[in-house]
């Protein structure tokens, strides 16, 4: 997929790495509406960047649908969720280690209902922002892994819903495999880390390669118009590259 002139919706495209894609659709000529909760983000985004933007709240059923109908996007990027609660398993309530699932998991579950409901057109494509913690687990963070996997998996269940349906929409998943600095979900994460190793968060955050929330954006990029990603279901993605970690069905 080419992106330039594509009409794309990006959730949670206000800050961190969203935003860091939202930068480089512009760049590529994409045609973005941002959507996201926090009027300020939005008002900067938007006189920065000159994209579209809606404030709704992302776990909310009717937006989901309503959004989608009213952009039928080419391009629809799941990217916003909750920050981890942070802390060992046994510290942890019940509502903590759930926070992840009644944010994330339960925004994708709406989001992609509406993408298969309304549906979208045939060629679409639907990105689902997971996490490297969902391929390898994170230990501070409650439900966060087990919330990302489950997204790795809805979107392999939509898209063997839009091949039983021949609905001509494809589902992928994007994991970023390492924690960002300049975040909020990368900071929170990196600071819970170093303090159970009794490291600076800038020292445990230099443990991984580079790559800036914009650097990430690019790599997405390419996921999208490099044919040699045209088969993934689930990619990796550090400042190392891109590594497909899943095919998809034939």
């Amino acid at each position: 997929m080419n992106v330039r002139d594509k009409h794309v919706v990006v959730t949670g495209g206000s800050r961190g790495l969203g935003l860091g894609l939202v930068e480089a659709l512009v760049e590529q000529g994409a045609k973005v509406t941002v959507v996201a909760r926090g009027a300020i983000g939005l008002d900067a985004v938007r006189t920065r960047l000159g994209v579209s933007t809606i404030s709704a709240d992302i776990t909310d059923r009717e937006a989901a649908q309503r959004i989608l109908t009213e952009t039928s996007p080419d391009l629809l990027v799941l990217n916003a969720g909750a920050k981890p609660r942070m802390g060992r398993l046994d510290q942890l309530s019940w509502e903590d280690f759930s926070a992840p699932w009644n944010a994330d998991v339960k925004a994708g579950l709406y989001w992609l209902q509406a993408a298969l409901k309304l549906p979208l057109k045939p060629g679409s494509r639907v990105l689902v922002g997971s996490s490297g913690a969902g391929h390898g687990g994170s230990l501070l963070s409650g439900g966060y892994a087990g919330a990302k996997r489950m997204l790795w998996f809805m979107a392999k269940y939509a898209n063997s819903i839009s091949q039983q349906e021949g609905l001509g929409i494809r589902f992928q998943a994007i994991l970023p495999m390492q924690m960002v600095g300049g975040t909020g979900i990368g900071d929170t994460a990196a600071e819970a880390y170093a303090v159970s190793m009794s490291i600076r968060r800038e020292e445990f955050l230099a443990r991984f390669p580079v790559m800036s929330p914009r650097e990430f954006g690019d790599k997405v990029i390419s996921v999208l118009d490099d044919p040699q990603y045209a088969g993934g279901l689930a990619f990796g993605i550090n400042g190392d590259g891109i590594n497909v970690l899943e095919e998809a069905p034939a």
